[in-house]
C-alpha cells in the first residue's frame, strides 16, 4: 500500500514516520519548497535519536527513510490508497487540497484529513466522492501517541472507514471511532479537566495546590502544568473554539484567568512563566480527594453527554482519555470508582453554589440520573 501525506510540518512528518516504519511506501509533499526541502533531513535526525538510544538499528532507519518519497505537487502524491492531509485548520485551504487531489487518485483511494477541530463533514462538502473521506486524528507527536480518532461523517463508505482502521492499526495506532462533534472525543472530554481547575482558581484556590491533588490522584500532570505544557494561548484558542461551536454552553466557559493570562504574555514553558511554571511543586492539600472528585465529577458528567449524543461508546472514550491526555484512568471508570451517587451529589452542590455566569454548567447527563 501506497500512503500518501499533505503537509511535512511536525504533524504531517510524524504521520509520514508511522506509516513508513509499517512498511508502507510514503508520498508527501507540502506548498512551501524549505518544508519539502527538509523533510528527510528532519526524519533522518528524528530517527537518529532512536537509533543512538539503541531502540532501532541503523538499517531499520535508512529502510524508514528509503520509503519516504517527497514530490513536489499535490498531483505527484498519485497513486495513493490512503491519502492524509495536515495542513493548517483553515476550511478553504482542506478544500483547495482535496479538490486537487480527487481527480488525480484511484477511484477507490480514501482522503483523510487530520483535522482536530473542523467539521468532517464541512470538509467533504463540495467532493465529487464525499463517501471517501473521513477523519484521522492523530495525537502529537504521531509517532509516540497510541491514540487516533477515527470519524466518519453521515455519508462516509464503511469499506474507506475500514481500510483506514486497517493500515492504522496495522501501523500500531489503536483507532477509537467517534462522531462528528465539536472536538470529537478527547479535545472535548479534555475541557473540564481544565476548565474546572480555572473555575476553583476563580474561587480563590491556588494552582499550585489543585495540581499537587490531581498528581497524587495519579495525574502525569495537573491541569495547570498542562496548560504551560501546551501553551495558554493554544488552550484559549481550542477553549474558545469549542465554547463557539457548543453554542457558548456554561459547561465550555472562558474563564477570565486564562484570557488574562494570555494577554500578559504568560504562556507557560515557551515564554518562562505560566500559572505554576517554573515553581516547585508543593505538597498535596489536605483536601485532596475533594479537589479531584470535583475535577472528575466533570469529566465524567461531559463523557456522559456525549455519549448520550451517539456514535462513540463509553469504552472508546475511556480507552481515548487515557491514551490521548495520559489519565489514569477514563471518565467511566471514574465513575465507578467514586460511584453515581458522589458523582450526583457533586455536581448538585456545584450547581447550586454556581455563580450567574456558570448557572446550568453543572446539570447532569440524562443517562447519570436514570
Amino acid at each position: 500500500m501506497t500512503i500518501g501525506i499533505i503537509g511535512l510540518g511536525a504533524m504531517g512528518l510524524g504521520i509520514a514516520q508511522v506509516y513508513a516504519q509499517a512498511g508502507h511506501i510514503v508520498r508527501a509533499t507540502d506548498a512551501q519548497p524549505e518544508a519539502r526541502a527538509s523533510a528527510a533531513t528532519r526524519l533522518a535526525q528524528s530517527l537518529g535519536t532512536r537509533v543512538a538510544k539503541g531502540a532501532m538499528t541503523a538499517d531499520t532507519r535508512d529502510a524508514i527513510l528509503d520509503r519516504l518519497r517527497v514530490v513536489e505537487r499535490i498531483e505527484d502524491i498519485s497513486p495513493a490508497d490512503l491519502v492524509i492531509e495536515a495542513v493548517v485548520e483553515r476550511l478553504p485551504v482542506k478544500h483547495a487540497v482535496f479538490a486537487a487531489l480527487e481527480p488525480v487518485l484511484p477511484p477507490d483511494a480514501v482522503l483523510a484529513t487530520n483535522t482536530s477541530s473542523l467539521s468532517v463533514a464541512a470538509i467533504a462538502k463540495g467532493l465529487a466522492g464525499p463517501e471517501r473521506l473521513l477523519g484521522l486524528h492523530f495525537f502529537n507527536p504521531a509517532p509516540a501517541m497510541r491514540l487516533v480518532e477515527l470519524i466518519p461523517h453521515a455519508t462516509t463508505a464503511s469499506d474507506a472507514l475500514e481500510r483506514a482502521r486497517s493500515l492504522t492499526e496495522r501501523a500500531g495506532k489503536t483507532v477509537i471511532q467517534c462522531a462528528d462533534r465539536p472536538g470529537f472525543i478527547v479535545n472535548r472530554c479534555a475541557r473540564p479537566y481544565y476548565g474546572e481547575a480555572l473555575a476553583m482558581l476563580e474561587e480563590g484556590r491556588s494552582a499550585a495546590d489543585i495540581d499537587a491533588a490531581t498528581t497524587r490522584a495519579g495525574y502525569p500532570i495537573g491541569p495547570f502544568g498542562l496548560i504551560d505544557l501546551i501553551g495558554a494561548d493554544v488552550n484559549l484558542a481550542a477553549t474558545e473554539s469549542l465554547a463557539a461551536a457548543m453554542g457558548n454552553h456554561p459547561r465550555y466557559h472562558v474563564f477570565a484567568a486564562l484570557k488574562a493570562q494570555v494577554a500578559r504574555g504568560d504562556l507557560g514553558r515557551k515564554t518562562g512563566r505560566g500559572f505554576v511554571f517554573p515553581g516547585p511543586a508543593p505538597p498535596s492539600p489536605a483536601d485532596a480527594e475533594a479537589v479531584v472528585l470535583r475535577i472528575e465529577a466533570t469529566l465524567v458528567n461531559e463523557a456522559a453527554w456525549l455519549l448520550a449524543e451517539g456514535g462513540c461508546t463509553a469504552d472508546g472514550i475511556d480507552t481515548a482519555l487515557r491514551l490521548g491526555l495520559n489519565f489514569p484512568r477514563g471518565p467511566f471508570a471514574m465513575l465507578a470508582r467514586h460511584g453515581r451517587g458522589a458523582v450526583l451529589s457533586t455536581l448538585a452542590a456545584l450547581e447550586t453554589a454556581a455563580p450567574p455566569h456558570l448557572k446550568g454548567r453543572y446539570l447532569p447527563a440524562p443517562d447519570l440520573t436514570r
